[in-house]
């Protein structure tokens, strides 16, 4: 047998380790593309999650649709805008109707709740009439009826209103508008929004050429049950979305 000498060791082993090293190498290369591939396929799949997320969010927290102001906005101001519609400083009387307590949160569009933002409401009284001298209604206005009331949310987003169930009055002689009350919310930063509030089971409330004129989806948004309390409150939740600009 031949002797193998150190030149024949080193000519047969050094090509081998090489070609070894070169074959490793490039496994290596493949597995850190693997490794790259994995990992951005991961991010990706991480984002359009997060995309999905936010959609879904977007959706839960939709926007409240926006409504006509229509021609009744408060003109003249009143020393008595607080949230209790149902009494007038200086008054020794309660307001006609059927009493309810109106209350929820203003958020953003993502849900977050919003702080400090200004929500109006003003409504007809009992009898459909509005104390606005461009109103036609012949019904009698309520002396004891605040009509107009403004809140400002707090850290939670939180406001809430004392009323009574406004009157249904003729918009047309063919058209009765339903009991309703307009909203406004204003707050640096959102776009204002106008819009009403309907109560759940209102025999107009199908007939209305202005809630009509939402989808399905936006009515359900704006009509408001209003449940009867273990005290005999009646309470009513309308949360709002506004957008942010």
């Amino acid at each position: 047998m031949s002797k193998i000498g150190i030149s024949d060791f080193c000519y047969f082993w050094f090509p081998a380790k090489l070609r070894q090293l070169e074959i490793n190498m490039k496994d290596e290369k493949l597995n850190r593309r693997k490794l790259l591939g994995s990992t951005f396929a991961l991010g990706a799949g991480i984002a359009m999650a997060g995309v999905a997320r936010a959609d879904e969010t977007l959706k839960a927290c939709g926007l409240t649709p926006a409504q006509t102001e229509g021609p009744f906005y408060p003109i003249q101001d009143q020393l008595d805008k607080n949230t209790d519609l149902t009494f007038v400083d200086g008054r020794g009387k309660k307001a006609v109707g059927e009493v309810v307590f109106l209350k929820g949160v203003v958020q953003d569009e993502f849900c977050r709740p919003v702080k400090g933002a200004l929500v109006e409401i003003w409504q007809a009284c009992h009898t459909g009439k509005y104390n606005h001298p461009s109103d036609p209604n012949p019904a009698k206005l309520d002396p004891n009826f605040q009509y107009w009331g403004q809140a400002i949310t707090n850290e939670k987003g939180e406001y809430h209103f004392k009323t009574i169930i406004p009157g249904a009055y003729p918009a047309t002689s063919t058209w009765m508008r339903p009991p309703h009350i307009h909203f406004k919310v204003n707050l640096r930063g959102f776009n204002e929004l106008t819009s009403q509030l309907y109560f759940k089971g209102n025999k107009f409330n199908n007939g209305d050429r202005i809630l009509r004129s939402l989808s399905r989806e936006e009515r359900e948004r704006v009509i408001v049950d209003f449940v009867t309390k273990a005290d005999g409150r009646k309470e009513g939740i309308f949360n709002i979305s506004i957008k942010s600009i």
